[in-house]
């Protein structure tokens, strides 16, 4: 079936790009979607295609797409925007209200298929070096890359990153990319830890889940730091993590809030706010792939350790991809191989 044929059944047209897809990572969001048929407040209630992490070759083009030609490989960005609204004039489309991205909100469908129909100007020709699984990685790359970029992480900020999880480790590798003198990182996991270390945290440090033992673990922090802590991401997003990096950031600091690991939180902010320490919220990305896309050619930011399995694309490897996602264990991300 020729693409415009598709587009008519599908959604626009002569800017879209036929995608055979290649490679599709599983995002903890997935993952609650598949066990839970929801992910917050947003509930699946009919069929619906999941997978926003992913990458393949372009099998057919728009009449007016011209940086692209079939056989191209190239990384989805999987947001589409209105480009009409405000927030999208002002650049701030990742926040534009009426965002379609892939598999979110239900019933929106996502990439975990065989093809795709995509805008072209969200598809990313991939460097002759980057992998098609290291252009899907470039969607989790993105979070942290957009974290770093909101928190202003350069050659003197020093970053404590809480939670070694999938976007903990990509923002200490983003920070690293950005140049961050010392990175700490800090978990309840052994083996997320010993990752993060070989990834190139300067020191790592284990923490509990009880909040009562915020101001001990803070000592710790610091003491594995050896100097102030500039900006911290709290890429796990509990009241234990926020109020733990609100007290280990110095006076005049940043904390970000990456994670969502909680819908409400109840946060110490008075004594933070009175050391002029700033919040700021992250929401997916913007304007991103570009240079995720030139941080892996350089080889400046290495995503292939974080990759710990793979799976086809048969109902029984979907399924045991999921388990194992879920699982925790030692996997990390999760890619399926189409």
């Amino acid at each position: 079936m020729s693409l415009e044929k598709r587009r008519r059944s599908k959604r626009e047209g002569p800017r879209d790009v036929l995608i055979r897809l290649k490679a599709v990572g599983i995002c903890g969001s997935d993952v609650h979607h598949f066990k839970n048929m929801r992910c917050a407040d947003f509930v699946v209630k009919e069929p619906m295609v999941i997978g926003h992490e992913c990458a393949g070759f372009v099998e057919e083009v728009g009449s007016e797409v011209k940086h692209l030609v079939p056989g191209d490989r190239v990384a989805l960005e999987p947001g589409i925007n209105c480009k009409r609204c405000e927030l999208c004039k002002q650049g701030r489309y990742n926040l534009c209200p009426e965002m379609k991205f892939f598999g979110f909100p239900p019933p929106t469908h996502g990439c975990l298929a065989n093809q795709v129909v995509h805008p072209g100007d969200l598809c990313f020709k991939l460097p002759d070096n980057v992998s098609l699984e290291e252009g899907a990685m470039c969607e989790p790359l993105s979070v942290g890359v957009h974290a770093c970029r909101r928190a202003s992480v350069g050659p003197e900020t020093n970053v404590l990153v809480m939670g070694a999880g999938p976007i903990g480790l990509v923002t200490l590798l983003a920070a690293r990319a950005f140049e961050a003198p010392r990175i700490v990182v800090a978990d309840v996991n052994d083996h997320c830890l010993s990752v993060a270390k070989a990834l190139g945290a300067h020191e790592i440090v284990k923490v509990s889940t009880n909040i009562e033992e915020v101001a001990e673990e803070v000592a710790k922090i610091k003491e594995a730091m050896g100097t102030r802590v500039d900006v911290s991401f709290d890429c796990a997003g509990f009241n234990k993590t926020m109020a733990t990096a609100l007290s280990a950031t110095g006076s005049g600091g940043k904390v970000c809030l990456v994670g969502m690991g909680q819908r409400e939180l109840t946060l110490p902010l008075t004594s933070a706010a009175a050391r002029e320490v700033d919040v700021i919220g992250i929401f997916r990305y913007k304007n991103t792939w570009p240079l995720c896309l030139e941080l892996l050619r350089s080889s400046k930011v290495d995503v292939k350790p974080l990759i710990t399995h793979r799976f086809g694309f048969s109902q029984k490897e979907v399924e045991k991809a999921f388990e194992t996602s879920a699982g925790g264990g030692n996997a990390i991300k999760v890619m399926f191989n189409l």
